[in-house]
């Protein structure tokens, strides 16, 4: 099982950079994109609302829960 950001998603659809968002919510560009990569152990709640914020989506817009397949 794993979270699947879908940070890049919810961009193209606002047609929104990555510098942008980073600008707007106050966060470096580098630490939104370690977050947009899957490469974060977990993401402050307050970050999150400040991007649902930003990008006019809910959390479940941006986050994926996948189960692994079982063989």
């Amino acid at each position: 099982m794993r979270i699947v950001i879908n940070l890049d998603v919810m961009l193209a659809r606002r047609k929104m950079r990555l510098k942008e968002l980073a600008a707007r919510i106050g966060l470096t560009e580098q630490a939104l994109s370690m977050i947009k990569t899957n490469k974060v152990r977990g993401v402050r709640f307050d970050t999150l609302m400040k991007i649902c914020d930003v990008l006019d989506c809910q959390p479940g817009d941006i986050l994926e829960f996948v189960r692994d397949e079982e063989n």
